[in-house]
């Protein structure tokens, strides 16, 4: 069966990506095309990557990376769950993202985003870094307005609308990490 990762790429102190993942989660587990499962960063302890050869290469030494790789590997596609900082993405998530690469090749990749302007900056960046890893970025994105979607800024309540995109966004990364099997099969 289809495997996706949902990545909680938040770890800061009182994040609201965790009720976000949460939601994702509870909502892709009732699905019966894939199993899901919820990986939060913060139970990885990445450093600011560490290994002394570049992640193309495939050489991991630290015992962080060799777990995080094992965890990756395991999955067909991945939806990530990311805040909007400065225009961008979390620097956990980046550099999450940053200590491998074989590991996300020919995976589909689908958003989850929140912030003032539901995180669209951040996702424009992802895509971006999904390209160079050879990901397939799904067009479908769920976008979370801290304005609309959370009460006070803090306190997740998506509009009900947000579950047609969510449904969306899974129906495409299912398809898609489906439809790409036979290249990581050849890889």
């Amino acid at each position: 069966m289809t495997r996706i990762g949902i990545i909680l790429g938040s770890t800061r102190p009182g994040r609201n990506g965790e009720g976000v993942a949460r939601w994702v989660h509870e909502i892709a587990s009732r699905r019966t095309d894939a199993e899901f499962e919820l990986v939060d960063l913060l139970d990885y302890k990445l450093p600011h990557l560490d290994e002394a050869y570049p992640p193309s290469m495939g050489q991991y030494s630290q015992p962080h990376t060799l777990n995080w790789a094992s965890k990756i590997a395991s999955f067909d596609g991945f939806v990530m769950v990311t805040p909007e900082y400065n225009h961008s993405t979390s620097g956990a998530l980046k550099n999450a993202i940053d200590f491998l690469f074989a590991e996300w090749n020919n995976k589909a990749v689908g958003f989850v985003s929140y912030g003032t302007v539901g995180g669209a900056r951040a996702v424009e960046h992802l895509r971006l870094i999904a390209g160079e890893l050879m990901m397939a970025d799904v067009r479908n994105q769920v976008a979370l307005s801290l304005h609309t979607d959370f009460e006070n800024f803090s306190v997740f309540k998506p509009g009900v609308h947000q579950l047609d995109a969510l449904t969306a966004t899974l129906d495409q990364v299912v398809a898609w990490s489906t439809a790409l099997a036979p290249l990581r099969t050849a890889a």
